[in-house]
């Protein structure tokens, strides 16, 4: 049975039918455990059937720990979205409901190459000294959370020294009581520095700070 009804079928169509560069969606499922990993594969491949531009690449985080650990994966399952270049796109999860969003925005951007940040967001991110992770704590029924998701794809592609982490919450509890996630969308920079709700730009750049000081 397929995830993706005609009308979304057809949304997803347009949304990538002007991708410049081709996209990897790197698939890793979790052959130990893994609620949704059929879904994750499927919903991948069904987004892929739409354009020539985006391929799925499938591997067990496990028994292909070496491509796991070339792209920095952590855990499973996860989508490492891939452009030209491995600009530090994660989904880790299954990109449902409000966050199905995210996903495509996540491929417009890996196959285009370039953010839509504002000049002193790019200015800021240009200068950077040293790596920053943003893990973005999300949920499929949460209406605010691709926009702090989103944010974080942006600022990866601006700058290779940011990975974006997101993360479906539910999907992935020990991960995220260590943070002490109450709400979402909760996004937490290098480990310490967190930032409540959907915040602006200039909200996260002042976290980067803190968390590079």
């Amino acid at each position: 049975m397929a995830l993706l009804n005609d009308e979304i079928l057809a949304n997803v169509r347009t949304m990538l039918s002007d991708l410049t560069n081709d996209v990897t969606l790197a698939v890793f499922t979790d052959d130990q455990h893994c609620d949704y990993c059929k879904e994750i594969l499927q919903l991948a491949s069904e987004v892929s059937a739409t354009t020539d531009r985006v391929h799925v690449e499938q591997y067990e985080i496990h028994k292909d720990a070496d491509k796991a650990a070339e792209l920095s994966l952590k855990r499973a399952p996860v989508i490492a979205i891939l452009g030209k270049a491995d600009y530090g796109l994660r989904f880790y999860g299954i990109p449902s409901g409000y966050e199905f969003s995210t996903l495509m925005h996540g491929i417009q951007k890996a196959s285009k190459g370039t953010s839509d940040l504002d000049d002193t967001t790019r200015y800021f991110l240009a200068e950077l000294p040293k790596k920053v992770e943003i893990e973005v704590f999300v949920t499929p029924t949460c209406p605010y959370c691709p926009q702090a998701a989103v944010l974080a794809m942006d600022m990866a592609v601006e700058s290779d020294k940011i990975n974006a982490d997101v993360v479906e919450s539910a999907e992935f509890p020990t991960l995220a009581n260590s943070y002490n996630v109450m709400g979402v969308p909760l996004s937490v920079v290098n480990g310490t520095a967190r930032i409540e709700g959907a915040a602006p730009a200039q909200t996260v750049l002042q976290a980067i700070r803190e968390a590079i000081a």
